[in-house]
This record gives structure tokens, C-alpha cells and sequence, in this order.
């Protein structure tokens, strides 16, 4: 069964499938859709849960010894599968397929992972899936989308900001969910639950001592090498995740390769919800920067990933240095 993830919620409080797949790439809501999901199991028994995440030499065998213990204590649990970078191979997708054909309504079986491929989707062991259990697609929030989620976020914090300031905080997080999450809680704990106005968002969401990962944004664009360096140690530092910046940094690599490659600008500029203020500074990034550069950080962008996930050895900072300074068009003598 498919369903989206506006139908999940209703459909868990409904009754409980024995296995749930929650793929995508938009990590708030994959992560507060498996949070449910385990809530509603935990009050309906399930209170033992065993955490499995998946990288470099992982054993599938793992999951079928976990399964298999089930029968000898007779004790409800979950199976948590954390695949983020959705590679299965050929042993877990044989897993999957085998504990799919013998499930039981002792063991709930919770895989989250990265996007699947088309391939993927359509491969046995995601039918397998299919056949018993829920597959939910988390798809990024975009447009019109992203607006209603903020408002229904604010409105579940108990905070009213007029269209204009709903519009800003947008423009500010620039899609990122979890990153309007962060800016939701902040002004929650600034302010509580009052009315407030587009100053003081803007205030609060712009107003911060630290060094931030958009202010590292602009000063790659802007080319200021000294300043790109002081300010990722400082993000270092003060033990920022590496994710959180990478995201960042693989974002302006793909809006500006984007917009190298269309003629229609505004179009980007509108997917990414790119303001007037920086959409001369990306424009004047695409006349600076060639193709082969952009497609350069956009390889380090993978390279730095693998390397978070512990699949690739190397330092991540080290990379996002590097890409970095391609991306500030650093020339080195």
C-alpha cells in the first residue's frame, strides 16, 4: 500500500501494518512520521524496539537473528531499519523480501531510508513491501506547500504572524524544513505565544552574534576567501553539524548550475525561494563560475556526504573547505 504522508497519521490510527517504508530526502518529515508511527506502536504494545543502521560492513544477518528471537520470548517489538543511503544490495533486499513473505503481528518492521531510485521502486523487494505493509514517499516541501505547512507549524506553537512575516521566515529557511522548524522553536521561546510582526521575525531570524551557514552562503558567492575561513571554523568550533552545512552548500551548487543551464531564471529563483537581495548576488556567482567549477563542488558535495556517513574515508570538513573555495572561484597560485 502507497499512501502519502498527509494520509499516514490517519491511517496508523486506524490499525498498525507490520512494515512500514518512509523513504525520501527531507529528513523533519521522514524523522516525525517514523516518531508517530513508534508512538502509536509503543501504546499498543510494542514496547521493545532494536535500532539497526546501516553502513560500511553492516551484516543483514543482524535483522533475521532479531526477527527470528521474537518467537522465543514472545515479546512485541519493533524492528527500527535506518538505511540513509538507500542501498539495500542484494543480501537486504533478500531480507527484506523473507521477512515480508513470513511477517507476523509480534514485530513491526520500520525502514527509513534516502530516495529511492525509479529502479528501486520498482524492484521485488519494495513490492514485497508493497504487498504487506506502507511505502510513504516524503517528498520536499515546495511553493504554495511549504507556505500552508509553515502556517499549520505556527499555528500548532500557538504563534500568529501576519501573511508578510509568514512570507519572510519562508524566504529565509528557503525550504528547508527543518531549518523552519529551528526558526519556529526560536521564536516561540523569544517571544511565547503573542502576536507578532514582521520586524520582529525578521529580528529574530536574521539577529544572531554567531556565524551562521548563511552568512557562509554569501561570502562564498561573494568570493571573500579570508572570510569563508573564519567563518567555517567558527561553525566547526561550535560543533555545527557538518549535514546542516553541506546541505547549504550542495543547494547553492545545484540552484547555480541551474541557472547556467535555463534561460528561464525566475523559474529557479522561485523553486528555491530566492529573494530579490540574493538573486543578484547568484546571478553575478553564474557569470563567475563555469560549469565544469560547478559540477566540480557538486562531486565534493557526494565525497563530503560519504564521508558524514562514515562510507568513504577523509576528514568532511576538509571537503567542505574545498568545495568551499571552488565555489568562491579561489584560484590557487
Amino acid at each position: 500500500m502507497r499512501l502519502k504522508l498527509t494520509q499516514l497519521t490517519p491511517h496508523v490510527k486506524k490499525s498498525l501494518n507490520t512494515v512500514y517504508l518512509i523513504t525520501g530526502n527531507e529528513p523533519l518529515q521522514m524523522g516525525e512520521a517514523a516518531d508517530y508511527i513508534r508512538l502509536i506502536a509503543k501504546k499498543s504494545g510494542y514496547q521493545h524496539r532494536e535500532i539497526f543502521s546501516v553502513e560500511g560492513n553492516f551484516k543483514w544477518g543482524q535483522i533475521t537473528t532479531a526477527t527470528e528471537n521474537l518467537s522465543i520470548f514472545s515479546e512485541k517489538k519493533i524492528i527500527d531499519l535506518r538505511v540513509p543511503s538507500a542501498k539495500f544490495g542484494i543480501e537486504g533486499a533478500k531480507m527484506i523480501i523473507q521477512y515480508c513473505q513470513r511477517h507476523d503481528s509480534e514485530t513491526i518492521l520500520l525502514i527509513s531510508c534516502g530516495k529511492l531510485t525509479a529502479a528501486h521502486l520498482k524492484s521485488r523487494w519494495v513490492n514485497a513491501v508493497d504487498k504487506v505493509g506502507v511505502i510513504v514517499q516524503v517528498w520536499p516541501l515546495e511553493g504554495d506547500y511549504f507556505i500552508n505547512w509553515l502556517q499549520q507549524r505556527l499555528v500548532k506553537r500557538g504563534l500568529k504572524l501576519p501573511a508578510a512575516a509568514v512570507q519572510r521566515l519562508a524566504a529565509c529557511v528557503e525550504g528547508n524544513a527543518l531549518a523552519a522548524h529551528q526558526e519556529i522553536e526560536k521564536l516561540y521561546s523569544l517571544y511565547g505565544s503573542i502576536p507578532l510582526t514582521t520586524e520582529q521575525v525578521q529580528a529574530a531570524v536574521t539577529d544572531s552574534a554567531r556565524f551562521n551557514v548563511f552568512q557562509l552562503s554569501d561570502a562564498v558567492l561573494l568570493g571573500q576567501v579570508r572570510r569563508v575561513i573564519k567563518i567555517l571554523r567558527a561553525l566547526q568550533a561550535e560543533n555545527i553539524a557538518p549535514p546542516v552545512i553541506l546541505w547549504m552548500l550542495a543547494r547553492e551548487c545545484r540552484c547555480l548550475i541551474e541557472l547556467k543551464m535555463t534561460a528561464n531564471k525566475e523559474l529557479v529563483f522561485k523553486k528555491y525561494y530566492i529573494w530579490d537581495k540574493r538573486k543578484i548576488l547568484l546571478t553575478k556567482a553564474t557569470h563567475q563560475l563555469s560549469l565544469k567549477t560547478l559540477q566540480g563542488a557538486s562531486k565534493l558535495s557526494a565525497i563530503a556526504d560519504r564521508q558524514i556517513k562514515g562510507q568513504q574515508q577523509g576528514d568532511c570538513w576538509e571537503t567542505l573547505f574545498e568545495m568551499c573555495l571552488q565555489l568562491a572561484n579561489f584560484k590557487r597560485i
